[in-house]
């Protein structure tokens, strides 16, 4: 636990890079003071598949941070992620015991228990428990039942699972790097947290987080959120294509993707503004045109937007989404993806940076790479004081229900 109670920590633990914010709590909002960020080694599509190679980099990724910040911290929020996460739907029912039937917080954590108890695989944990209405006898839309009367209250709930051996390997690699974990959070819900208002989570707006190694989905509407989805494509895969394409190295075939990646339509141009790649093996360089990019680049990001596009238009929600799509993740910084998107799903599209209410080091900060990682900070500042603790006999997840259960507060 960080022994100054103002300052949070966000670690975003990327397929390509881990990521590292430390942040200080002001008056107008969060006050930057540390960033830390170092290649990813030791993860794949957001599972731990190293854990020595996982510790060394969160260590880098830490230290650059507290060395900015002037700072040493011991406990920070992690965020979760891979195909390996499901959500389902719940929904719970109890008898109001409150003095004449009026509801209290005990009724809600009640009812908010009740919700969850259903069957699980073996291998899965719940990871959030997030509710979206309240029902007080038969009467649904209720957003904080809390000192209304009834003598039935229910409750429609998004219940978020993951494998949990995934959490419990983060959790193993935080930890022999020296820090404690205070909540590990669903990272397209910690996004959401830096690049959505409130507003757009009330009438309804679609999260995209093209990562390096997977693309999180979320779906708000009524001010929660009501669905999440995931699969294995990312930015990582453009990458491997510009390499394949190129016959060049991952790391040069990441830099011509971070300087020159495009899915816009490119003029013709002379040879004098051709790009210079690097060979494999010290063969030397070559020139490529700005075109050739684009016609390696863009196929692959059509169909990562497409493949969203056909998982989230089954929605039955999907056209109530007011608000739109907002892309973010590092894949969301290349050039035309907004204009692309909006052709594929045909509604608005934006693009997500983590700006408002930051101050301190927030050009640092103010890319959709960072969307997770501020995310994160804000989530902690929310949610300080509930803490995930592994008890020795008892899951690794026993408390994340009674952090939960709390979640109406801030919903509703």
């Amino acid at each position: 636990m960080n022994d100054d109670k103002d300052i949070v920590v966000g670690l975003d633990l990327g397929t390509t890079k881990i990521a590292s914010v430390i942040g200080e709590v002001v008056d107008d909002g969060i006050n930057i003071m540390g960033v830390g960020r170092y290649p990813s080694e030791g993860l794949r599509k957001g599972i731990v598949i190293n854990i020595d190679k996982t510790v060394q980099s969160i260590l880098k990724a830490m230290r650059e941070a507290e060395m900015m910040a002037g700072k040493e911290v011991g406990g920070l929020y992690t965020g979760i992620a891979g195909d390996h996460i499901r959500n389902i739907l719940g929904r719970g029912v109890v008898a109001v015991t409150g003095v004449d039937n009026e509801v209290t917080e005990s009724d809600v954590n009640r009812v908010l228990e009740s919700a969850k108890s259903m069957a699980l695989p073996v291998d899965r944990e719940v990871i959030h428990i997030i509710p979206n209405e309240f029902i007080l006898d038969g009467q649904g839309g209720i957003r904080d039942p809390v000192g209304m009367f009834s003598q039935r209250l229910e409750a429609n709930v998004v219940i978020v699972t993951g494998a949990v051996n995934s959490a419990k390997n983060i959790c193993k690699c935080v930890s022999k790097a020296g820090y404690e974990v205070n909540d590990i959070v669903l990272q397209p819900l910690a996004s959401s947290y830096s690049v959505l208002s409130e507003e757009e989570k009330e009438i309804g707006s679609i999260l995209i987080d093209i990562g390096g190694g997977t693309t999180d989905m979320a779906i708000f509407y009524n001010g929660s959120l009501r669905k999440t989805s995931v699969f294995g494509l990312g930015g990582e895969n453009i990458t491997n294509d510009i390499g394949i394409g190129l016959r060049t190295s991952p790391t040069e075939a990441e830099r011509i993707k971070l300087e020159y990646g495009t899915v816009k339509e490119i003029p013709k141009k002379g040879e004098e503004d051709g790009i210079m790649v690097q060979g494999l093996s010290g063969r030397g360089s070559k020139q490529v045109s700005h075109e050739l990019i684009q016609q390696i680049v863009k196929p692959r990001v059509e169909e990562i937007l497409t493949l969203a596009h056909r998982e989230l238009s089954q929605d039955p929600l999907y056209d109530l989404l007011s608000a739109g799509i907002i892309l973010t993740g590092g894949t969301a910084k290349l050039e035309g993806i907004a204009e692309l998107a909006e052709d594929i799903f045909g509604m608005p599209v934006s693009i997500g940076i983590p700006t408002e209410n930051i101050t301190g080091l927030k050009d640092a900060v103010s890319d959709p790479s960072f969307a997770t990682c501020v995310g994160l900070l804000r989530y902690g500042v929310l949610h300080s004081g509930r803490r995930l603790q592994e008890v020795k006999g008892k899951s690794m997840f026993d408390t994340v229900l009674k952090r939960m259960k709390q979640w109406f507060e801030e919903f509703f």
